[in-house]
């Protein structure tokens, strides 16, 4: 059975929820979904009912978002959800748009997903063709229009106020907020940016009902998680917990521990952007959020990627400098100036021309960089060049003259 075409969506009971839908208001809806305890799974991990709920009441001209840029490296798992499950993330936009009260939704796709954006406008048409999308849907009194907008490959789009921008068809730069985009978003109207696994999320919700969900995951935890996970592992690809699951049954149990019987070196548990865990760190800690941020990392976007014993740090946190600097937007110069730094002083420890003292620099510098600029994306830079200096050093030390 194909999900992926409405034929087989429907015969999994997909839209089954739209007919409770409907009969509900929009605040049970987003009151159902606060406590459901469906928290943001693009990275931040926000709850959702409450982003949904900072919309004023009787706002018109809302728009509905939704973050499919998904540019943060080890990340893979909307790429799977468009691809295998693309009605279920327009039935989530259903819900979403009805709950906050817009009659526009966006989908911004990241320019590279080519083929998931093909797939998603296919299951887009057939939607409309069997009126779940367009004016009066299923003759219950609610229009909403659903367009798809590619991007063009920038990482910063992925951060909501620079999709926005973007959207708008301006240079995608973050904005300085407050205002949120909840009061003053696209088209300087009231905006939700949802991501994908997130909307994706809604359809059991209102199917099974918020007890169901919460039954799921830990206390603060809700729910299940996407992890994608790549690297050195025995069975990479995408796979669905209960959060609070213990890491290591995770990479041993389901993702088929390290590959080629080598030891496991570190793991950076939510996308490059977070903190890399040395082995032992790992060995104790549970993915759900709490336990990840205890820990002195996050779970962020369950972007999972595995180093082995074999593994050069100092070349692995070289390809993500490399990256961040060619990513920065340029718009504020703590990020602009010190990716560029950090940069020069990985390249020249990797040619073997570092001294030790460059390494202090580097913790300096990200120093500077983290909590100084308009978005999160300095600190996406700073948080593991920290981690993996600290953790690694003598790593570095050992490249350096």
């Amino acid at each position: 059975m194909n999900a992926a075409r409405l034929s087989g969506y429907l015969g999994r009971e997909g839209y089954k929820s739209l007919h409770k839908l409907f009969g509900m208001t929009p605040i049970d809806v987003i009151e159902g979904v606060k406590k459901s305890g469906l928290r943001g799974r693009g990275g931040a991990g926000f709850p959702t009912g409450t982003k949904w709920g900072f919309i004023p009441k009787g706002a018109s001209n809302v728009y509905l978002c939704v973050n499919a840029d998904e540019g943060e490296p080890g990340t893979f798992k909307d790429r799977a959800l468009l691809e295998k499950d693309p009605h279920c993330l327009i039935e989530g936009i259903i819900i979403a748009a009805y709950a906050v009260g817009a009659h526009e939704a966006y989908v911004y796709i990241r320019g590279e997903y080519y083929r998931p954006y093909k797939i998603l406008e296919a299951a887009l048409n057939e939607a409309y063709e069997h009126r779940f999308c367009g004016r009066n849907i299923l003759n219950r009194g609610f229009d909403l229009e659903i367009y798809i907008h590619r991007g063009a490959g920038a990482y910063i789009c992925g951060e909501e106020t620079s999709l926005i921008s973007s959207l708008e068809g301006i240079r995608g730069y973050p904005k300085i907020k407050p205002p949120f985009p909840a009061i003053k978003g696209l088209f300087e109207s009231p905006t939700v940016v949802n991501n994908v696994e997130t909307l994706a999320a809604l359809p059991y919700i209102i199917n099974n009902g918020a007890e169901a969900y919460a039954a799921i995951g830990t206390e603060k935890s809700k729910g299940s998680k996407l992890i994608s996970v790549a690297g050195h592992v025995n069975k990479p690809g995408v796979y669905e917990i209960p959060l609070g699951m213990p890491l290591m049954t995770f990479l041993n149990e389901y993702a088929g521990g390290v590959w080629k019987g080598r030891r496991l070196k570190a793991i950076i548990p939510g996308g490059s952007s977070t903190p890399v865990l040395t082995a032992v760190e790992a060995k104790d800690l549970l993915l759900d959020y709490e336990s990840l941020a205890g820990a002195g990392t996050m779970l962020g976007s369950g972007g999972m990627i595995i180093m082995d014993e074999t593994t050069d740090m100092v070349r692995a946190l070289k390809v993500l400098t490399d990256f961040y600097h060619h990513e920065s937007c340029g718009q504020c110069t703590p990020c602009r100036e010190g990716s560029g730094w950090i940069k020069k002083i990985m390249a020249r420890i990797v040619a073997g021309l570092g001294q030790k003292k460059d390494l202090d620099l580097l913790a300096d510098i990200a120093d500077n960089m983290a909590g100084k600029t308009i978005c999160v994306f300095s600190d996406a830079l700073a948080m593991p060049v920290k981690s993996f200096v600290t953790k690694f050093r003598k790593e570095f030390e050992e490249k350096c003259v």
